[in-house]
């Protein structure tokens, strides 16, 4: 169905008419307004969603923090920007783009810069001067590319991201899209949640290691009292906001527990995002990455989060089964402040610049042809990545392809820690393959 921005309009109204007074009613009544206007594909996010809502889920108590809690024209643009068409239309253009043997991007990373004001641990954002940034032309033209290609969602990443003077002019020019930012928080001040507001199509997504000593320990000393500070002023002015943990044997426990989610959400973060460490960084060993049984336990403690707190929280890998395995160079991918269009973010190699080809071209390299073929790597979805759970399927199509790296240090997982991580593969291997299994029977047995 191809629904014209009159019509995603004319339900953007209704849908905000009829939600105006916050019920669980009216949010069930929503949900069964937009229901015949929805894609094939998506009509079984609506009945999952009618479904919680009527259990009573916290996902109900969610939806109400965010039309109570959330300013309006900040909702307004999250619904004509991003819910409508993906709920509508952009399925169709990717669907397009897969014909034509390109990528059916769902989102597109961008790290406009790799500058930062802060020197974590581990990150691979130093050393980088402004001559190093993708200039504003080269991101004004791929953002029209990908929205032409389906890609209503885009993740704006770095370096810093609100370093760059022009960052808002962006957010400007594309005000159809909707942009996530991962930010260190420590730039957002009552200025910056003015604009906020004021663009309406952007949720900051705020880095923070767990609480002040796991935090200031990776981001230095007084970090972790500037974030609280910085949610404090997004929440004070009703600008949507999440948090993002980067998930290290150090803090694993800590991120999970309930205390810290309990934290976030009193802060008023909406969504939490967790990723795994991964030593791309140059890193010749592999200490701050969580065990196997470390990350088993952030999936079970997921599932908990999930069915008793009001917030919306996603486990890149665990949650890799929803959508089918990896979804590097397929569903998403990384052009870097260089241009370079990476698989991922931690896919630290590339075949093509973005500079010297469209986006659409740039997805049919054989690099990426080659990650797609391969996809998923196994039939157990829980070990979906090529570069620390089967290591030896990333070297080969490293080999195979002529690709370069992208960052000093790209190789070191190839070579340095090669056998570290084979290590660490058999390890998680050995946890998730009775994990999978189990969790299949239950299945079967379920849909039987």
């Amino acid at each position: 169905m191809n629904i014209g921005n009159s019509l995603k309009k004319e339900l953007a109204v209704k849908a905000f008419q009829m939600l105006s007074k916050v019920s669980d009613e009216n949010i069930i009544k929503f949900v069964d307004f937009i229901e015949p206007f929805v894609s094939q594909e998506n009509k079984k996010i609506i009945a999952f969603a009618k479904n919680a809502y009527k259990e009573k889920t916290p996902a109900l108590i969610l939806t109400k923090r965010i039309l109570s809690d959330v300013d309006k024209n900040c909702q307004k643009k999250f619904l004509e920007n991003y819910v409508l068409p993906e709920l509508l239309e952009s399925g169709k253009k990717r669907e397009k783009s897969q014909a034509e043997g390109a990528a059916p991007l769902f989102t597109l990373l961008i790290s406009p810069s790799m500058r930062c004001n802060l020197r974590c641990r581990g990150c691979y954002a130093q050393n980088y001067k402004v001559e190093d940034d993708l200039s504003f032309d080269v991101i004004d033209r791929i953002i029209g590319e990908a929205k032409e290609m389906g890609v209503s969602f885009f993740t704006i990443l770095g370096g810093e991201p609100f370093i760059r003077d022009d960052i808002f002019e962006i957010f400007k020019k594309h005000s159809d899209a909707y942009f996530q930012v991962y930010t260190n928080s420590t730039l957002i001040d009552e200025k910056i949640a003015k604009k906020l507001i004021e663009v309406g199509n952007v949720i900051p997504q705020i880095s923070i290691e767990g609480f002040e000593e796991e935090t200031d320990f990776r981001r230095g000393a007084g970090i972790y009292k500037k974030i609280l500070n910085a949610m404090d002023i997004l929440k004070k002015n009703n600008v949507p906001f999440g948090y993002s943990v980067c998930v290290t044997r150090k803090n694993a426990e800590v991120v999970m527990s309930d205390e810290f989610v309990d934290l976030m959400i009193e802060k008023g973060a909406l969504m939490g995002w967790y990723f795994l460490y991964m030593p791309v960084c140059g890193d010749k060993n592999t200490e701050l990455m969580p065990t196997p049984e470390q990350r088993n336990n952030q999936r079970i403690r997921r599932d908990h989060i999930r069915a008793t707190k009001p917030i919306f929280i996603v486990d890149f890998w665990n949650d890799a089964p929803y959508v089918g395995g990896c979804i590097a160079a397929n569903r998403y991918c990384h052009i870097n402040n260089f241009g370079d269009v990476e698989p991922c973010i931690f896919t630290h190699f590339a075949e093509v610049n973005i500079k010297n080809t469209s986006l659409k071209e740039a997805t049919k390299c054989n690099f990426f042809q080659e990650i797609r073929k391969r996809q998923p790597y196994d039939q157990n979805l829980l070990m979906p990545c090529m570069l620390i759970d089967h290591p030896n399927v990333s070297r080969e199509i490293c080999q195979n392809c002529k690709v370069y790296p992208t960052h000093p240090g790209a190789k070191t997982l190839m070579e340095d820690i090669k056998d570290d991580l084979d290590a660490y593969s058999l390890e998680v291997h050995k946890i998730y393959d009775k994990v999978w299994e189990e969790e299949q029977k239950s299945k079967n047995k379920s849909d039987n």
